[in-house]
């Protein structure tokens, strides 16, 4: 039987690995190491490893605004994705999520990304923006937990 770990990176290593994974799913926003080290001082970020294979990794953005929302984002690789890896990351997302106050939940997913919008669909999230960042072409959506 194989093992889900989950820890929050605290060294280059760990950020690393989660600098991998979201680079290899939004490859329209590349991030440097010291992009992701700042991202780790204002958001928290998880890397996970089945057994010792890395398998996928986490944001949650803690609520800053007065409407207590959050964002919860779970990444799994394409060779990890439909045995549930993403549920139990989204959950354990959704839950720290609430720990910090939150009273609303979204999650962004770059459009391209057809599993990731279906993966939110599925788990109860319905689009209230779509948007294109600066210098890029491709949209990203936001979704709220309804």
């Amino acid at each position: 039987m194989s093992i889900l770990r989950i820890e929050q990176p605290d060294d280059d290593a760990g950020f690393k690995d989660w600098q991998y994974v979201h680079n290899l799913i939004i490859p329209t926003h590349q991030l440097s190491l010291d992009d992701v080290r700042e991202r780790a001082g204002r958001n928290i970020l998880e890397v996970a490893y089945r057994d010792d294979v890395l398998v996928g990794c986490t944001t949650v953005r803690p609520p800053t605004d007065d409407t207590a929302t959050a964002t919860v984002i779970a990444r799994v690789l394409p060779g990890h994705r439909g045995q549930g890896l993403g549920r139990r990351l989204y959950e354990r997302g959704l839950r720290r999520a609430r720990e910090l106050g939150a009273r609303a939940i979204e999650t962004v997913v770059l459009t391209s990304n057809t599993d990731g919008l279906r993966f939110a669909e599925r788990h109860g999230f319905v689009e209230v923006e779509r948007y294109v960042l600066p210098g890029e072409t491709i949209p990203w959506s936001t979704l709220r937990l309804a």
